[in-house]
């Protein structure tokens, strides 16, 4: 016969306790990947044309374009404007691109500051995809990182199967490329943010927005705030050890000047009937990038939108035990109603 000891009253609380601490501090984003298949294959694609000798780089070339099309015809056609590899005039217009020498400081300045840092950024986004593959079993995940330099095209192109990278953008605001920067194209506000500790960070968002859970359409204010805010938890879970600043992709001080501010931008908001209202011009203001957020203090950061959609979806997930599937499928109004601000 087996013999169970009955806790007296006050060791039944004490445990209770303990067990509800335990339960408290468990994390449910902090997920095992050790066992995980999955494996992201990394090309450093800006290498390979720098480095691969003349004699060889037009077949090198061709090689690549048959196993990454979309990617290289972006790489070429877009990003160096010189034509696609298959084009007759493509190996002139390579040639003649290449003898630029600011591509050619920049192509250096690429291989000091970034290059010896990719297996290690790669092995980060590779471990961010894994665990999203854990909380979404079913999600669509990139075969490859591709990077690259796109001559300040984008800091992150998605086709259906690679991430492409723009190196160029992660050298950091005070290198002497990105200073030069024409100014009356690159403000500085765009060369503030061009820092490296944002790397994998927008590797990963920029998948999970483009394949996983997109920006919506013909959303009203609230809707497409607290869609951000998904797609900011989404990235999180894949990245659970980024500071939340770098998740936001603000400095700490932007960071804490949005969190002393939240009760105010949320006021705001309510006060000028903004929530519910549906329009392009509001989102734009409140989502995209800019020198800060418009109709708000100069002082504070651009993106608050991002920024409360974040803070109103982690205010939901604190509450409920649901799953990241779940949370994508969640009306936004059922989100929004058990958000609450901290003081």
């Amino acid at each position: 016969m087996k013999f169970t000891k009955k806790l007296s009253s006050p060791a039944l609380f004490v445990f209770a306790s303990i067990l509800l601490l335990a339960v408290s501090c468990s994390d449910p984003l902090d997920v095992d990947i050790s066992s995980s298949t999955y494996r992201l294959e990394g090309v450093q694609l800006d290498s390979i044309l720098k480095h691969t000798p003349d004699e060889k780089l037009s077949s090198e070339i061709e090689a690549l374009a048959k196993k990454y099309p979309d990617m290289m015809d972006y790489q070429f056609y877009y990003c160096f404007k010189t034509g696609l590899p298959k084009d007759s005039t493509f190996a002139i217009n390579w040639a003649d691109f290449t003898l630029s020498p600011y591509y050619k400081r920049l192509s250096k300045r690429i291989d000091e500051k970034l290059a010896p840092k990719l297996p290690k950024s790669k092995q980060i986004i590779e471990d961010g995809f894994k665990r999203l593959h854990v909380h979404l079993p079913n999600s669509k995940l990139p075969k490859s990182v591709i990077f690259m330099n796109s001559y300040f095209s984008s800091s992150v192109y998605c086709t259906e199967q690679e991430i492409g990278i723009g190196l160029e953008r992660y050298l950091g605001a005070k290198t002497d490329v990105i200073r030069e920067l024409p100014g009356d194209v690159f403000y500085e506000w765009i060369k503030k943010a061009m820092e490296p500790e944002y790397l994998e960070r927008d590797a990963v968002c920029g998948w999970i927005l483009t394949h996983i859970c997109e920006p919506g359409k013909d959303f009203n204010n609230i809707q497409a705030i607290v869609q951000w805010g998904k797609i900011l938890y989404l990235t999180k879970a894949a990245l659970p050890e980024q500071d939340e600043h770098i998740l936001l992709r603000y400095t700490e001080k932007e960071y804490d000047w949005a969190l002393r501010n939240e009760r105010n931008f949320w006021e705001y908001l309510v006060k000028q009937n903004l929530l519910f209202a549906r329009s392009e011009t509001d989102q734009a203001a409140f989502l995209q990038e800019a020198p800060f957020t418009a109709g708000l203090p100069q002082k504070g950061p651009d993106r608050l939108g991002q920024f409360l959609g974040y803070r109103i979806v982690c205010s939901y997930m604190e509450q409920y035990d649901v799953t990241l599937q779940e949370l994508i499928d969640k009306p936004y109004n059922e989100i929004l109603k058990e958000y609450q601000i901290n003081d």
